[in-house]
């Protein structure tokens, strides 16, 4: 075997990302090379920031030489050194053809390991709220491939068996041929009265389910327009779905979410719409940069130790500001002559994470709030550091100065416009299946209209806003405000999403 580098085959689990093992995720962090699939969610590619992604996916048509190419390129990449996940859909050895691999890389003397993932045998039908074994009901269950027409001379799967061993039958990939399916285990003996599931795109927000019988559930499928890819579950566990469905009963099943963050603070909101059964399309329309000149915000740092507070507006700003302290071989010891005020609880969150706790964080999270707050300190004569994005409006600091504060008022970051936003903002919007578009910021606002040249393709869906002032600016830009956050996080705007769209 060799040394140098290794080769992991990983199971990305049936779509959802949120399925993805501990290993799994750790893994794809730490590679240089991601080799995946076809189905393969872009969200789990993305933990993968510093890896070259090569798409290996295959069509029903693809060549069968084609999976030669794969191990060879496995192969290539470990022996330069590089450590190599081969990201598979559900689990590597479950259809996945990644016994094919591991024996190709075996034979090559490549090292590699295989991480489990979830199979989509066991998933989707639980997403579908039907359990493949219960115990008064179905003791075992078979997991079989319907990628093979059960009317070939010679089937490897004995179906004749299948339609008399009682339990739970999951048929994956089976569709195409699931006509072929139904019409065998009938005339094997299996009742045509059989109850059957039949569900496309499971554990994803786009998942649907349609239910029948062996005698009816074809036609049922293509009365509903269902393609692949699906799983089918045949058994009499299916007759459970009406009572113990789930997934597609969450709140926000089936609505469609823009979120405008930048791509680094996307997913916290993300991950709390998808919770609520949201589809959270992630459009960045402002990018975090660092500033190409640090000199101001360096040389209030290194004065630190002259002010009485210093004032924290985003996580942002947090981390701008300790980049440059590590920058200068300084740490959290730096404050301990300031007293440090915080906006937000994500803010508050950031700076406890490098070990200060916020002196202030004001009960609403505005900057006329923080204004008030510090006028019942008194801070007449106090200097005041705001380390802030190169776009701040001066409100914070002109209300600070008006109490007879002394503000530096300094860059920390500057904030641009994604170069590839633009295309995908018309795309996204003029599909029309966009349920409501989320703005946690003036600048998100601003960008999206600026990228669209006009408001006429946000205001056909439904808008949610963190705050008054992001309000104040849609509204002078001509997009109309459905919902404003009542709390002003991105906790809030998640709760303001599910009380516009959830009664719909």
């Amino acid at each position: 075997m060799t040394a140098s580098g290794a080769v992991y085959l990983v199971g990305a689990g049936p779509g959802d990302p949120g399925l993805i093992t501990k290993r799994g995720a750790e893994l794809l962090q730490e590679a240089d090379v991601v080799v995946y699939d076809r189905l393969v969610s872009p969200a789990l590619l993305a933990l993968s920031r510093h890896a070259d992604l090569i798409y290996v996916g295959k069509e029903p048509e693809t060549p069968g030489e084609f999976q030669s190419f794969i191990n060879q390129q496995l192969a290539a990449h470990a022996r330069d050194g590089k450590t190599v996940v081969r990201l598979k859909g559900g689990d590597p050895f479950v259809f996945g053809r990644g016994g094919e691999e591991a024996m190709a890389l075996a034979e090559a003397g490549v090292r590699f390991e295989v991480v489990p993932g979830v199979t989509s045998a066991i998933a989707v039908p639980a997403y579908a709220g039907v359990p493949v074994t219960h115990r008064d009901i179905a003791a075992a269950f078979t997991v079989v491939t319907g990628s093979e027409d059960p009317a070939k001379p010679d089937p490897q799967v004995d179906w004749r068996a299948l339609a008399r061993v009682g339990g739970t039958l999951v048929v994956l990939m089976g569709w195409r041929s699931l006509p072929a399916i139904v019409q065998t285990l009938i005339g094997e003996g299996r009742s045509p009265e059989t109850p059957v599931s039949v569900t496309q795109w499971g554990t994803l927000p786009n998942q649907r389910t349609v239910s029948g019988t062996l005698a009816d559930i074809v036609g049922r499928g293509e009365a509903e327009g269902i393609t692949s890819p699906v799983v089918t579950v045949i058994g009499e566990t299916v007759a459970l779905r009406p009572a113990m469905r789930w997934f597609d009963r969450t709140p926000l099943f089936g609505k469609r979410v823009l979120v405008t963050r930048s791509r680094t603070q996307a997913g916290s909101l993300s991950a709390m719409l998808t919770a609520q059964g949201a589809d959270a399309v992630e459009l960045p329309t402002i990018a975090v940069e660092p500033l190409p000149d640090t000199s101001a915000l360096d040389a209030a740092l290194a004065d630190l130790e002259s002010f009485d507070w210093v004032i924290f507006t985003s996580t942002n700003g947090v981390d701008a500001v300790f980049r440059r302290l590590a920058a200068a071989g300084r740490d959290a010891r730096a404050f301990s002559h300031a007293s440090v005020a915080a906006i937000g609880p994500a803010t508050a969150a950031a700076l406890a994470a490098r070990g200060i706790t916020a002196d202030l964080m004001p009960a609403a999270y505005t900057s006329r709030s923080v204004a008030s707050s510090f006028a019942a300190l008194e801070v007449g004569g106090a200097r005041m550091l705001l380390p802030r994005a190169d776009i701040a409006p001066p409100m914070l600091p002109d209300g600070l100065r008006q109490m007879g504060a002394f503000v530096t008022d300094v860059s920390a970051y500057r904030t641009a416009v994604p170069q590839e936003a633009a295309t995908a903002a018309r795309e996204t919007l003029a599909s029309g299946t966009i349920d409501a578009v989320t703005f946690t910021s003036s600048s998100t606002v601003r960008n999206l209209v600026g990228l669209l040249g006009n408001a006429a393709l946000i205001n056909e869906s439904k808008v949610v806003s963190i705050g008054p002032v992001t309000s104040k600016t849609a509204s002078e830009l001509g997009v109309r405000v459905d919902r404003e956050a009542a709390e002003h996080t991105v906790r809030g705007v998640a709760e303001a999403v599910l009380e516009v769209l959830g009664d719909e």
